[in-house]
């Protein structure tokens, strides 16, 4: 079973692995993972440090079994206005291989005590109308609907705070 860390480079194989198909399967340019592999270390303190993306502060976590990396959970400690039309205050994605195996589920369940840490007692999770997936992971840890905005359907789930 999984569990939520800072980035660590402990999964470096799995995790370049792991998000190359990703990449491949998004259409996305997989550059990104050669200059980190050239300097995993440097990449894994890069991420782990305390950043701001989106215009908020934002924790990255990933989520890993041993070595084996498996996801990544990126949670917004505010919402800019655009934020909390679509976005919020978690994202959260399971690399191809690992999919369909309860992972998404545990990492989110995992995710709202981290956002209980930062103070949030509920927290805003939206994905696209058609990921029933996703719209699936968010409703069995909590989520209840607050209607769709520009295409993506949007939760509210308690954190443990509540």
């Amino acid at each position: 079973m999984g569990y939520l860390v800072f980035p660590t480079a402990a999964v470096r194989e799995s995790y370049l692995a792991g998000e190359r198909v990703n990449s491949q399967e998004e259409g996305a340019d997989p550059g990104w993972l050669d200059r980190a592999a050239a300097d995993f270390d440097g990449f894994v303190a890069r991420v782990a440090a305390p950043s701001r993306r989106w215009d908020v502060p934002v924790t990255q976590l990933w989520y890993v079994d041993g070595t084996t990396y498996i996801g990544t959970v990126m949670i917004r400690h505010e919402l800019t206005a655009a934020l909390a039309r679509t976005g919020g205050h978690i994202g959260y994605h399971v690399v191809p291989p690992q999919r369909r195996r309860g992972h998404a589920r545990r990492m989110v369940a995992d995710a709202l005590v981290f956002c209980a840490h930062f103070g949030l007692d509920r927290v805003l999770v939206t994905c696209e109308q058609t990921n029933v997936a996703s719209r699936k992971v968010i409703e069995a840890t909590g989520g209840s609907p607050d209607g769709v905005v520009d295409g993506q359907l949007r939760y509210w789930i308690p954190t443990a705070a509540d």
